[in-house]
């Protein structure tokens, strides 16, 4: 995996454009059943409408970039099989809750996902409803994330204005931190007790961070980066 890169904006100009992904209409008969598979495995895996990018620029405080849709098998078997097509990179939002005394929130995900055991903040690849007069809306899609994750709506946390963006490979974590106004405990407390309400939660638990002793290996390169430039003081 490429060493991680971030790099701080204030700007995410991403636009969406039609786009014909030559990795899915090559392969498409190998990526239905690897589809086929991976469902059979787990059931609720959905084949909807996803966003991928590519052709990103990097000016200032600015991060530009074309978004194609396509379908979420694609995705998977593009993931699953290591990346086949460099030109392509998945780029998603994450909301970093951060309580007042400083812990960060991440949340379990669930065995039923397609990412089941991985630990890091609310995300969601984005799909065809995060698009807002013809570009992605990152802000949005990571609103959205919170709320269906972990219960908590736009009131319950403050957005920073700046993106830290996380570059490592295939991979871009456009991550903002969301300032609550309660302690760690209160927030974890709060969205267990959302959890335990839910019939399929998405989430099977929620971690705080506060230190880097508590940095797991289950947390993805691109997390554990940022925490770690947050918990040094040293945020590029």
């Amino acid at each position: 995996m490429t060493p991680p890169e971030i790099h701080r904006v204030t700007t995410l100009d991403l636009k969406v454009e039609p786009f014909a992904w030559p990795f899915a209409d090559e392969r498409r008969g190998e990526i239905d059943a690897h589809f086929a598979k991976r469902q059979r495995e787990k059931p609720d895996l959905w084949n909807g409408r996803i966003l991928l990018g590519r052709n990103t620029v990097r000016t200032g405080e600015r991060l530009a970039a074309d978004y194609f849709e396509t379908d979420f098998a694609s995705f998977l078997a593009w993931r699953d099989w290591g990346f086949p097509d460099a030109n392509v990179f998945n780029g998603f939002g994450m909301g970093a809750l951060q309580s007042s005394d400083g812990a960060f929130l991440l949340g379990e995900m669930a065995d039923h996902t397609s990412n089941a055991g991985r630990i890091y903040f609310p995300a969601g690849t984005p799909d065809p409803d995060d698009v807002r007069d013809g570009r992605l809306d990152v802000a949005g899609s990571i609103t959205r994330e919170i709320s269906e994750e972990t219960g908590l709506d736009e009131a319950a946390y403050i957005m920073d204005r700046h993106w830290s963006c996380v570059f490592t490979g295939p991979l871009i974590a456009m991550i903002r931190i969301l300032r609550v106004d309660m302690t760690g405990e209160a927030l974890q407390a709060r969205v267990e007790a959302n959890l335990a309400r839910e019939k399929k939660p998405e989430l099977r638990a929620v971690h705080l961070v506060r230190t880097r002793t508590d940095i797991v290996p289950a947390m993805p390169r691109f997390v554990t980066a940022f925490l770690e430039g947050q918990l040094l003081g040293k945020s590029p």
